[in-house]
C-alpha cells in the first residue's frame, strides 16, 4: 500500500502588500522611537490639559451638599459650570471645605491631587498638614512640587492650567489655518486658470504680512484682547505654506486616472476635490500644519514673556516673565522654560516624523 504524502503546508500570507497608504504610513511612523516618544507626550500634555482641574486646585472634584453632588472644579474653565447654588451660599471661595462644612455639616469633598490654586496663594489652615505658600514666594517643597512665584501663587497649579491655553493656540489656530489653506489650495490646483492665478497673487501678499506685527496692532486696537482674538490672526496669517502644499499636490493628482475616470462618470468638481483628490494629498499637508502647531505655541509664549499677551489666563509665557527680575528664582525659569521647550520639541518631532513616513523617496527604497 503506497502512502499519500500530506499536502504541502501553505504559505504565511504576506498581508502587508494589502494595507492602505495611511496604514503602511502609520507602520512607517511607529518604527520611528523618537517619533512616537513625542507622539505620546502630546497626548499627555492633552489629557493634562483636559484635567487640569482634577490634577491641581483648590475647588472640589466632587462634593457633597445639601442632598447634592457637585463638580465645582470645573469652574476653572468657565464659571458659569460652577453650581449657582454656592453663588447662592455665599461661598468663600478661598476655602471650600470651610464653606460646605458650615452651609452643610453632612457635606464632603473629594479635592484635586495638588490642593494649589493658579490665581491665588494658598494660605495655612485651608487643608490639614499643608503648609501655606511664602507671601513673596519659595522653592518646591512637598506641597508645591514647582515652588510659587513672587506672589505665592503655585507654579505647578499655574503650569497645569497653562496647559490648556498651549493646546487651544496650536490647535485652534492650525485649525483654522488648516481649513483655510486647504480650501484655497485645492481650488487653485483644481480649477486652475484665473482661479489660481487670484489665489497665487493672495497668497503673496499674505505671505508678507508679519504674523506678530499684526498681533500686536490687533492688540493695540482692541479694547480687552483674549487667546481667541490671537487664535484668529494666528490662523488668519498662517495658512500661506499649507495652501501652495495642497496646490502643488493636487496638480499633481489631477492627471492621475482616478480623477479622469470619475470626471467621466460625471462627478462634480466639489466632490473629485474633496472626495477623492484630497485623501490622496492630505498626508504631507499634514506636515506643515504639525510644525505649525510647534510655532503658534512659540508666538503665544513670546507675545505673553513681552506682556502682551491676554491677562487672566495662565501662560507658560507669562509665568517667564517675571524671570528676568527675580533671578533667585530659578523654578520661574526652569519648569516653564522645560515645558515650551518639551511641547515644540515634541511638535516638531512629529512633523519631521511623518515627514519622513509620507516621503515617497523613502517608501520606494523600502525603509
Amino acid at each position: 500500500m503506497t502512502a499519500v504524502a500530506d499536502p504541502p503546508a501553505a504559505a504565511p500570507v504576506n498581508r502587508s502588500g494589502t494595507r492602505g497608504f495611511w496604514g503602511e504610513t502609520w507602520a512607517r511612523f511607529r518604527r520611528r522611537k523618537l517619533a512616537m516618544i513625542a507622539l505620546i507626550y502630546v497626548i499627555f500634555l492633552t489629557v493634562v490639559a483636559l484635567c487640569a482641574p482634577m490634577i491641581a486646585g483648590t475647588k472640589p472634584v466632587l462634593c457633597y451638599y445639601k442632598g447634592s453632588y457637585y463638580s465645582p472644579c470645573w469652574g476653572y474653565f468657565r464659571p458659569a459650570w460652577e453650581n449657582v447654588v454656592f453663588k447662592r451660599d455665599r461661598f468663600r471661595r478661598t476655602n471650600y471645605a470651610e464653606s460646605l462644612k458650615k452651609g452643610d455639616p453632612q457635606s464632603w469633598a473629594v479635592w484635586p491631587l495638588v490642593y494649589q490654586d493658579p490665581y491665588r496663594r494658598v494660605t495655612a489652615g485651608e487643608q490639614p498638614d499643608l503648609p501655606e505658600n511664602p507671601p513673596n514666594g519659595g522653592p518646591p517643597h512637598a506641597g508645591s512640587p514647582f515652588g510659587s512665584d513672587q506672589y505665592g501663587v503655585d507654579i505647578f497649579a499655574q503650569m497645569v492650567h497653562a496647559s490648556l491655553t498651549a493646546l487651544l493656540v496650536g490647535f485652534v489656530s492650525m485649525g483654522i489655518a488648516g481649513s483655510i489653506g486647504i480650501t484655497l489650495g485645492a481650488a487653485a490646483g483644481y480649477l486652475g486658470g484665473w482661479v489660481d492665478m487670484a489665489i497665487s497673487r493672495l497668497i503673496e501678499v499674505v505671505m508678507c504680512v508679519p504674523t506678530l506685527i499684526l498681533i500686536l496692532a490687533m492688540i493695540a486696537i482692541v479694547e480687552k484682547p483674549t487667546i481667541w482674538h490671537i487664535m484668529a490672526v494666528i490662523g488668519v496669517t498662517g495658512w500661506t505654506g499649507i495652501a501652495r502644499l495642497t496646490r502643488a499636490e493636487f496638480l499633481k493628482i489631477k492627471q492621475s486616472d482616478f480623477v479622469t475616470a470619475a470626471e467621466a462618470m460625471g462627478a462634480g468638481r466639489l466632490r473629485i476635490m474633496f472626495r477623492h483628490i484630497l485623501p490622496n494629498a492630505l498626508a504631507p499637508v499634514l506636515v506643515p500644519i504639525t510644525f505649525g502647531i510647534a510655532s503658534a505655541i512659540l508666538i503665544e509664549s513670546s507675545l505673553s514673556f513681552l506682556g502682551f499677551g491676554p491677562q487672566g489666563n495662565p501662560s507658560w509665557g507669562k509665568l517667564l516673565t517675571e524671570a528676568p527680575s527675580h533671578m533667585q528664582m530659578w523654578w520661574l525659569i526652569v519648569f516653564p522654560g522645560g515645558a515650551i521647550f518639551l511641547a515644540v520639541l515634541a511638535y516638531n518631532l512629529i512633523g519631521e516624523g511623518l515627514q519622513e513616513a509620507t516621503d515617497p523617496r523613502l517608501r520606494g527604497a523600502g525603509r
